[in-house]
C-alpha cells in the first residue's frame, strides 16, 4: 500500500484528485474544526466541500479585476444557475447582506479567429461575487446543489480569460454574440455536413447549420482554431469524440453497451438499447442525463419533479447522504424526514397518505449511506402508484452492476464519481427517466425547456475512459468486501457490521439484486470499545480520506465528516458517531484480507490494561 502524508491529494500526483489524505482519527477532527495544523497542510479535498485552487485561482483573477477587494467569487458553468444561486442566497440572507451580491458574466470573444472553434464546448463561466458576509450562503448552493464548475472546466477558460478570449458579456462588441448557443448533442453527433476531420485531429466544432460555401472559405480559421485546441488540450480530448463519449457512458448506464473499444464517431448499432440490463425495454439513450456531480443529478431532478408536478413537500425515507436532505429541507415547501427506512415508517407514512395528504415524490438510497439499510422498494411502489408520488432512487451504493431499481422508480440517481468511474480523478452524475413512470412526460416536458447540458467535454472524455471496464471492477470488489465481512464478523472487537448482505433488510436488496450481481463495496462497522476504533482507523494501512467507490481501498471515520456538527441528531438513527466506513478496492484478496487483520489485532492491543474506555485521551494525544 502506498503511504499518504496528511494533506496529500487521493490519488496521488493527480491534479483534479477527488479525495484526500486525512490519516488519523484526529486529523478528521482537526479538519472538522478547521484548524490550521491540517488545513494548511491540504492540497485538495472533496471538489463540493473543498474548493479546488484552480477555480479558487480564476475566481481571484476575476474579483481583481470585476470586483471590490475583500470578496469572493463562486464560479458555475452558465447564467442560468448563477441566478438560482443569487435567488437562494436572497431568500435566506439578510438583506443587507444579499444586497452585495454581484454578477459577472463571462462569454467568448468570437471576433477572435481561435475562440470561434470553441463555441460547441460554451466555454462559459457565470461568477456570482460576494462578501465575507455573504460567503456562507453562497457556499451552501455551491455544496448542496452540485451545480458549481468542475476544477478542470475553471483550469481551461482561465486560460480563455488570460488570453483574452473570454471576456464579459457587456464588454464585448454588439455584433458579437454575447451566449452562443450550445451544442445540445446527437444529430448524429453534431457533424459538419460535407466536412470529414481526421480522426487524430480535434473537430474545429463547426456550427453545423452552415453552409458548405460559408465553411470552405474559413478553412484558414479551422486550421488555426485546431491547433489552437490541440494546444489547450493535448492527448486529453478530441472533441469529435465527445459526443460519441457522453452517448457511450449513458449506454453504460443502461446496460446496454456490450462492446468497451475505443470510441468511434459512427452512431451507435441500432436496437442496442433496447437490449439493456435495466429490464425496460423502451429505454432511450435520451431518457439519460449527465450531470457535472452526483448531487447536481439529485438537486435538478427534484427541480423537474417540482416543475412537472407543483410545490409540494417530500418524502427522505432513509438516513441520507448529508446533502440530499439539505436540497429536500431548503430547495421548495419542505420534506418529511423518516430516518431508518424501517416498515414502521411506511405503516406512518401510509396513515398520512390515506388521511388526504399528498406528497411530491420519495427520495431514498439503495442500499443507504452509510448504514447499507435497503427501504422496501416494491411497498413503496405500491404506494406511489395507490397516491400519486413520484419515486427517485440513488443507486450510487449498490451500482446498477448488482441491482436493477428502474422498475419501482420514476427517476433513478447516481453519482458517477464513484465506482463507475473508480480513478477517483473525475466526477459526474447522472439521472434515468422511467419512460413508464406515471409522470415521465411532465418531466420530459420540464427537462425539453429547462436541461442544460454542463458537464465540461474534458470530464467527459475522461469518465468515458475510466468507465470502461466497470463491471468486471464490480466484481472483483464484490468479492473482496464479502472476504473483509468474514474477517470483521470473526472479530470479538466489531459490535455491529453493516453490510447488505447481513443487514436485517437483507430480502428487501434480494428484491432488486439482479442475477450475477452482488453485495456491494462498502462496509461499514461499530467496535465495541471507542479506543479500539480509533487506534483500527489510525494503524490500518489504506488510504484514509472522503469519498467511496474507488479502485482503492478507502477507510473513513464516515460520521466525524460528514455529521460533525450533529453527531448526536445523527446517533438517534442509528449511526454512531464513531462509525468506521470502508469502500472496498481492488487489491489482491489474500493482501487486503491481511491488511485488515493486522489492524485490527493493533486494536486489540490498544485497551489491554488501558484505562476506562473513554478515548479522551487517544484523540487529544
Amino acid at each position: 500500500m502506498p503511504h499518504f502524508e496528511l494533506g496529500e491529494a487521493i490519488p496521488p500526483d493527480t491534479a483534479h484528485a477527488v479525495s484526500v489524505s486525512l490519516p488519523t482519527w484526529r486529523s478528521n477532527i482537526g479538519y472538522e474544526e478547521g484548524e490550521d495544523w491540517v488545513v494548511s497542510r491540504m492540497q485538495t479535498g472533496y471538489p463540493r466541500f473543498v474548493i479546488h485552487k484552480s477555480i479558487q485561482n480564476f475566481a481571484s483573477d476575476i474579483v481583481a479585476k470585476f470586483g471590490t477587494p475583500g470578496h469572493k467569487a463562486f464560479l458555475f458553468p452558465t447564467r442560468r444557475i448563477a441566478v438560482r444561486c443569487l435567488a437562494f442566497v436572497k431568500s435566506l440572507a439578510p438583506p443587507a447582506i444579499a444586497a452585495t451580491l454581484d454578477t459577472v458574466h463571462l462569454v467568448l470573444d468570437t471576433s477572435k479567429p481561435s475562440a470561434r472553434a470553441l463555441v460547441s464546448l460554451s466555454p462559459n463561466i457565470s461568477a456570482v461575487i460576494c462578501s465575507q458576509e455573504a460567503f456562507p450562503y453562497v457556499k451552501q448552493y455551491w455544496q448542496h446543489t452540485g451545480d458549481g464548475v468542475s476544477s478542470r472546466r475553471a483550469e481551461f477558460c482561465h486560460g480563455l480569460f488570460k488570453d483574452g478570449l473570454l471576456r464579459r458579456d457587456d464588454d464585448l462588441p454588439a455584433s458579437i454574440p454575447a451566449s452562443p448557443k450550445p451544442c445540445k448533442g446527437p444529430k448524429r453527433y453534431q457533424r459538419t455536413p460535407g466536412v470529414q476531420t481526421p480522426k487524430s485531429t480535434p473537430s474545429p466544432g463547426l456550427s453545423p447549420d452552415r453552409d458548405l460555401e460559408t465553411t470552405a472559405s474559413a478553412i484558414p480559421d479551422v486550421q488555426e482554431s485546431s491547433r489552437f485546441l490541440e494546444e489547450r488540450f493535448g492527448r486529453n480530448l478530441d472533441v469529435s469524440f465527445v459526443e460519441p463519449a457522453k452517448s457511450a457512458i449513458k449506454r453504460r448506464i443502461a446496460g446496454a453497451l456490450r462492446s468497451n473499444h475505443e470510441l468511434t464517431t459512427a452512431p451507435p448499432p441500432e436496437g442496442e438499447m433496447a437490449a439493456n440490463t435495466r429490464g425496460v425495454v423502451n429505454l432511450r439513450e435520451e431518457d439519460i442525463y449527465l450531470f457535472p456531480s452526483g448531487m447536481s443529478a439529485i438537486f435538478n431532478s427534484h427541480r423537474a419533479l417540482l416543475g412537472a408536478r407543483g410545490n409540494m413537500k417530500s418524502i427522505n425515507f432513509g438516513f441520507p447522504y448529508v446533502d440530499t436532505l439539505k436540497i429536500l429541507q431548503k430547495f421548495g415547501p419542505g420534506c418529511a424526514f423518516y430516518g431508518h427506512a424501517s416498515e414502521a415508517d411506511l405503516d406512518e407514512i401510509e396513515r398520512r397518505l390515506e388521511s388526504g395528504e399528498r406528497f411530491l415524490a420519495l427520495f431514498c438510497e439503495f442500499p443507504g449511506n452509510p448504514l447499507l439499510t435497503c427501504p422496501n422498494l416494491r411497498r413503496i411502489r405500491e404506494l406511489a402508484d395507490r397516491y400519486d408520488f413520484a419515486v427517485v432512487v440513488d443507486e450510487t451504493i449498490g451500482t446498477f452492476a448488482n441491482i436493477n431499481v428502474l422498475p419501482f422508480a420514476d427517476i433513478v440517481v447516481s453519482s458517477l464519481t464513484k465506482i463507475f468511474s473508480g480513478d477517483c480523478n473525475v466526477m459526474g452524475g447522472s439521472a434515468v427517466f422511467n419512460p413508464n413512470g406515471r409522470y415521465y412526460s411532465a418531466l420530459k416536458q420540464f427537462a425539453h425547456a429547462e436541461f442544460e447540458d454542463t458537464y465540461w467535454p474534458e470530464d467527459v472524455m475522461f469518465m468515458e475512459r475510466n468507465s470502461r471496464d466497470f463491471v468486471s471492477r464490480i466484481d472483483r470488489i464484490n468479492a473482496n468486501a464479502e472476504a473483509i465481512c468474514h474477517v470483521f464478523r470473526a472479530s470479538p472487537l466489531i459490535k455491529t457490521l453493516f453490510y447488505p448482505k447481513y443487514n436485517e433488510s437483507r430480502a428487501n436488496y434480494e428484491a432488486c439484486k439482479v442475477a450475477n450481481g452482488g453485495y456491494g463495496g462498502l462496509i461499514s462497522v461499530v467496535f465495541h470499545d471507542r479506543r479500539q476504533a480509533i487506534a483500527f482507523y489510525d494503524a490500518i494501512d489504506t488510504a484514509k480520506g472522503p469519498s467511496l467507490g474507488t479502485n482503492f481501498t478507502l477507510t473513513s471515520p464516515y460520521v466525524l465528516l460528514a455529521h460533525y456538527q450533529e453527531l448526536d441528531w445523527a446517533k438517534q438513527f442509528g449511526v454512531d458517531p464513531d462509525l468506521i466506513r470502508i469502500s472496498v478496492g481492488l487489491e489482491e484478496t489474500e493482501h487486503i484480507v491481511a491488511v485488515f487483520k493486522e489492524a485490527l489485532k493493533v486494536a486489540e492491543q490498544s485497551v489491554e490494561g488501558n484505562g476506562d474506555g473513554n478515548g479522551a485521551k487517544t484523540i487529544d494525544s
